[in-house]
């Protein structure tokens, strides 16, 4: 068996051993790699002696007596999943649905997840588009609440539609509400949508999304886990998804979500691995729109109400459009959005019906005189003002 076989089913068995986000199964595979922390685990689970504890602090450092409790109370509950942790079974399944699993060093793994550090997943069981990486290197999440509102429904499929017209992939966890929404939503153009399940691939969750979660793959999209087919999606499971769903984007969009609820979790996470948040207001008596109002109010997440917003919010604003959309969005733009800064100072100070000296335009517009000056001179090449003997007037006052 190869390296890389050999780290593929350790891996795989350490996705079904602990649970996502475990901490200290995540700290052991990073200081030993898959392998080699699987076969101490294996050895500890039979009699956890002085030797083993010598042969663990070689590997990882001198372990105070808190450490060693928290490893040995970690041993015990992997210990129980040993006998049933069958890799070659679970990856035999996989490869009878389609799927293929992903292992870090897997070009195709996805970058943002290594921004999780010893929390990040061991390995992705995945079915549909197989190369995450190239997949979320444009992506937004869009998250909400399950009991959402039409309006919300329609906010949601209206931004991930046009994120996909933009080539973004939209990532969101498959749910009733805002997340079915949002995957129908990129679905309908015919975009790649990546579905975060709970529990495995092969588990249609919630069953009355089956049909959309099958869209999703024929559509060049994926369902994507951390744990392994035939898993069952748990309360716990579903909040540490949300690490995942976080991580995966470039920035994550909350479109609606109650006072509590797993959408919070997501901008919460998401905040912390320091990618931008945004939330969708909505009517100020809507309780299903009470949590973004608060990560708006907190600070945790700006407004967005458009496609627009929510590309630059991702730093992917331009990128993407087609000449026809361009075209269109040239035409509801300003005409003085190309002017700088300080030309869109001193035509804004410039008055509505006379004309004025430079030393006023400069005064009125907060700039030095030589800046106003440089400006109005560019303005005036423009079309925009037109000097009479020293004063400066609007091009169409002096009509």
């Amino acid at each position: 068996m190869s390296a890389h076989e050999d780290d593929v089913r350790a891996r795989s068995t350490w996705s079904a051993l602990a649970e996502p986000g475990d901490v200290v199964a995540g700290t052991l595979v990073e200081t030993m790699g898959a392998s080699d922390a699987l076969q101490w685990v294996r050895g500890a689970a039979e009699r956890l002696s002085e030797s083993q504890w010598r042969e663990l602090e070689d590997r990882c450092g001198a372990l105070t007596p808190a450490v060693r409790a928290r490893i040995a109370r970690a041993v015990v509950r992997w210990a129980g999943r040993l006998g049933d942790a069958d890799p070659v079974r679970s990856l035999d399944l996989l490869e009878r649905l389609g799927g293929v699993l992903l292992v870090p060093s897997d070009p195709r793994w996805p970058d943002g997840l290594s921004s999780l550090g010893v929390e990040s997943p061991f390995c992705l069981w995945v079915r549909g588009s197989t190369d995450l990486r190239a997949v979320l290197l444009r992506s937004v999440s869009i998250v909400g609440s399950r009991a959402s509102t039409t309006y919300g429904e329609r906010v949601a499929f209206d931004l991930a539609e046009g994120l996909t017209r933009r080539d973004v992939c939209v990532v969101s966890g498959g749910a009733y509400g805002i997340d079915a929404a949002a995957h129908r939503g990129a679905v309908a153009r015919d975009g790649a949508t990546l579905v975060v399940l709970a529990g495995g691939v092969d588990r249609a969750y919630p069953a009355g999304n089956a049909g959309l979660l099958e869209a999703v793959v024929s559509a060049g999209g994926a369902l994507v886990s951390e744990v392994p087919p035939q898993s069952l999606p748990t309360k716990s499971r579903f909040l540490q998804r949300n690490r995942l769903i976080a991580a995966s984007s470039l920035t994550t969009v909350v479109v609606e979500a109650a006072w509590r609820s797993g959408a919070m979790s997501t901008a919460h996470h998401a905040a912390r691995l320091l990618r931008p948040v945004g939330a969708v207001p909505g009517p100020v008596t809507s309780a299903a729109s009470a949590g973004c109002h608060r990560l708006l109010r907190e600070g945790v997440a700006v407004c967005v109400t458009d496609v627009d917003e929510v590309s630059e919010l991702a730093g992917l604003s331009g990128a993407g459009i087609t000449g026809a959309e361009l075209a269109a969005d040239a035409g509801a733009r300003r005409p003085t959005d190309h002017l700088d800064p300080v030309a869109r100072l001193v035509l804004d100070a410039l008055p509505r019906r006379t004309g004025s000296e430079v030393a006023r335009v400069a005064s009125a517009a907060g700039v030095s005189g030589a800046e106003a000056s440089a400006a109005l001179g560019l303005l005036e090449l423009d079309g925009w003002v037109v000097r009479r003997g020293n004063r400066w007037l609007l091009a169409r006052m002096s009509e």
